[in-house]
């Protein structure tokens, strides 16, 4: 892989991270559409690192008020809201963390192709669509229980199929349930961090054990372009999202899922 290509594909992870577009289909389609080489495993890692950076920098306040809540409530008695939400992310990250562990060799052999990308991209678009049309998006994260939140982590199990989109089914789950976009949005990016957490060691753990060589440069590199698109997109999404709504995204997957159908047809891509 060329330098510009893994600066490109570093940019792509880091805004795709956490918009309701598919991550993962938009690091796959390059060597489906374009014909580039598989960036490869150590690369995965650096963009998942400089994307769990990005998350983690943006919401250190609210972190650091997680993690006081949840040692306060779980081992001084004292519960809070903020230990509440720490343990409601724990629990929500437990169905998406399983079920990777069982299918990921499953979905990298079936899933990963143009096709389910296709279907995946149009399919959950118009349920995107459906939620954000909602006229009762009213509910804040304090409104949360429990079984809403696990809900909301089983929708994000769902984001292992290629072109789903982690942030998009989170999001979408949690305004199916009423709750306002950016109160959606906060959940879905807070929910990521064990999650991005766990993919990537799991990623680490299969790095440590290869024979091919490093890249290390193009690591480094990695790491702070997805860092720094990332924290970029994460700013101006939650700024913009109840103005904006989540009708661009859903245009956007519109266009991408017919432009893969048509590609398809015509045999551009297999």
């Amino acid at each position: 892989m060329e330098w510009w290509q893994a600066v490109i594909l570093a940019i792509v992870q880091g805004l795709t991270e956490f918009l309701p577009i598919s991550s993962s289909a938009h690091l796959i389609l390059p060597s489906q559409v374009l014909g580039w080489p598989d960036q490869g495993l150590a690369f995965d890692v650096a963009v998942h690192v400089g994307t769990l950076l990005a998350v983690i920098w943006y919401f250190k306040t609210d972190i650091r008020q997680l993690i006081k809540g949840f040692i306060n409530t779980t081992f001084l008695g004292n519960p809070s809201a903020d230990g509440r939400l720490a343990w409601y992310i724990g629990l929500a990250t437990i169905p998406a963390g399983l079920l990777g562990l069982f299918l990921n060799g499953s979905v990298e052999e079936y899933l990963r192709n143009a096709a389910v990308i296709a279907t995946t991209t149009v399919v959950f678009g118009l349920l995107l669509l459906f939620a954000d049309s909602r006229s009762n998006l009213k509910k804040t994260l304090s409104d949360m229980p429990l079984s809403q939140a696990i809900f909301i982590g089983m929708a994000q199990a769902i984001a292992l199929i290629p072109g789903t989109s982690r942030s998009g089914i989170t999001m979408t789950a949690a305004m199916l349930m009423g709750y306002e976009r950016s109160a959606a949005a906060r959940f879905s990016f807070l929910l990521s961090i064990p999650l991005i957490l766990l993919a990537g060691g799991y990623k680490a753990v299969e790095l440590s054990v290869s024979t091919l060589p490093i890249p290390w440069g193009m690591i480094l590199m990695g790491i702070i372009v997805s860092c720094i698109s990332a924290y970029i997109c994460i700013y101006f999404f939650l700024k913009l999202i109840e103005q904006l709504s989540m009708m661009p995204f859903v245009i956007y997957r519109l266009a991408l899922g017919g432009f893969l159908f048509l590609a398809l047809g015509f045999n551009w891509i297999n």
